[in-house]
C-alpha cells in the first residue's frame, strides 16, 4: 500500500498533498520517481497470522493453549448461569455448581480431531452395525481404514496434549493425515 506522511493512499482515489489535489488515477499513471519525489512510499501489507491460533492475526498475541477457570475482578470463581423459574412471574439467572471455563486451543483442537474422526468413521458405521446384528463380516479394507482413522485420531490427540507452544500446535495440526 502507498503511504504519504503516515496516511494510506488508496489506488483509484484522489488525494491532497501540500494543497495540491492529485487525481484518482495519479498513483497508477505516475512513475516511482514521481511518487518518491513527493514523499510517497510503498509499505507491504502486514502479515496476518492464522486467526484460529492468534488474536486478530497478531503473532505476538497467541490464544491460550490451556483451559482457564474464570474468576471475577476480585479473584472469586465464576459459575455457569442457569435460569431459575421457581417464580414463573420473575425468572432469574442464578449460579449453577458448574465452574465457568474458557476452553483453550488444546481442548478445541482435540474436539476438532474427534469430530473429524467421528465423521470419517460414520461413513462405515453401518458395517459395524451389520456385523453386530447379522454377523456379516466387515471387509478387511474397511476394518483397516477404520483402524487407521482411530490410530490417527489417537496420535493427534496425544501430540496436541503434549504441545507447549502455539507453534508446536500448528505443526501438529498441519501433520494430520486421515488417508483417502
Amino acid at each position: 500500500m502507498y503511504k504519504l506522511n503516515g496516511r494510506t493512499l488508496r489506488i483509484g482515489r484522489s488525494f491532497v498533498h501540500n494543497e495540491i489535489t492529485f487525481p484518482s488515477n495519479w498513483l497508477q499513471k505516475s512513475t516511482e520517481a514521481e511518487k518518491t519525489a513527493i514523499g510517497i512510499t510503498w509499505v507491504d501489507d502486514p502479515v496476518r497470522y492464522d486467526d484460529r491460533y492468534y488474536w486478530n492475526g497478531d503473532i505476538n498475541n497467541p490464544k491460550a493453549l490451556e483451559d482457564k477457570e474464570e474468576v471475577d475482578e476480585d479473584g472469586n470463581p465464576l459459575y455457569v448461569k442457569v435460569l431459575d423459574n421457581t417464580d414463573p412471574d420473575n425468572p432469574v439467572m442464578v449460579d449453577s455448581d458448574e465452574r465457568l471455563v474458557t476452553k483453550g486451543l488444546k481442548s478445541n483442537m482435540i474436539a476438532q480431531v474427534k469430530h473429524t474422526a467421528g465423521t470419517l468413521l460414520a461413513q462405515t458405521d453401518w458395517y459395524v452395525t451389520r456385523k453386530v446384528e447379522r454377523s456379516v463380516d466387515i471387509p478387511t479394507d474397511v476394518s483397516s481404514k477404520r483402524a487407521a482413522i482411530v490410530a490417527e485420531s489417537e496420535r493427534l490427540e496425544t501430540a496436541i496434549a503434549a504441545v507447549t507452544s502455539v507453534e508446536q500446535l500448528i505443526e501438529v495440526m498441519q501433520s494430520q493425515n486421515w488417508g483417502e
